[in-house]
């Protein structure tokens, strides 16, 4: 029971994880920057890896697209990369879970539902680390821009996409590793148990034995005929 609770944690928050590194793939705010007037705001200037956009002051947006992907930057393309992988080993991820989870009647037996849970849980580690790999790439550029003098165009800062994909991955790698923990504690219990079992039969049997042997060879059998005492 203890286990199968385990399990339904495990899945609660590798689930939720997912669903954070799912949700900052079409998010806008990966970096963003602001022109600031006198009094309000006058410019908004955002960037996901997908588009550039910027909005005034009115609330009116106006996006481009990046015009080719092969003329990208390098770290835009491997951060696509590295969050469409994300997205693709959680999926599996979730499958592989319900089918291993104890609490679940599919999956077949009880060794193929363990190594069925143990591959979701490595899926999901994966999937976490793909996405903080991709949000830290991200996150690197715009610090080394920000912080370099010999940088001349505008600077961007962190957006509020990159903090939830980190929540995201750390969500997604604690789950995987419950999953992983929450099988190597069934499997330890289950082998003292059946260990427990062995060694108590064995003394069983021991004890018979050493019986049979305390039995004296000659001792005289103890059943006795109708006409003994006549």
């Amino acid at each position: 029971m203890g286990n199968m609770a385990t399990e339904i944690v495990a899945f609660i928050l590798a689930i939720s994880g997912w669903i954070l590194v799912s949700s900052i793939l079409p998010l806008d705010y990966w970096k963003v920057s602001s022109v600031d007037g006198t009094v309000i705001t006058t410019a908004t200037f955002w960037s996901n890896l997908w588009k550039t956009c910027v909005t005034d002051s009115t609330g009116v947006s106006n996006c481009k697209d990046f015009p080719s992907m092969l003329a990208l930057d390098p770290y835009i393309q491997v951060c696509r990369g590295l969050m469409i992988a994300a997205v693709c080993l959680g999926f599996f991820a979730a499958i592989f879970a319900l089918i291993g989870m104890k609490c679940t009647k599919i999956g077949g037996s009880e060794s193929t539902k363990a190594r069925l849970a143990v591959l979701s849980g490595f899926h999901f580690i994966l999937s976490g680390l793909c996405c903080m790999t991709a949000c830290s790439i991200y996150a690197h550029r715009i610090t080394t821009d920000f912080f370099d003098p010999l940088f001349v165009a505008q600077k961007f800062e962190l957006g509020a996409a990159l903090f939830i994909g980190w929540a995201g991955s750390v969500l997604c790698i604690l789950g995987g590793l419950v999953f992983c923990l929450s099988l190597s504690e069934g499997s330890s219990a289950e082998y003292s148990y059946t260990g427990a079992a062995s060694f108590s039969k064995a003394c069983h049997k021991q004890s018979k034995t050493v019986n049979r042997l305390h039995k004296e060879p000659g001792e005289p059998s103890r059943q006795f005929g109708r006409n003994a005492y006549v």
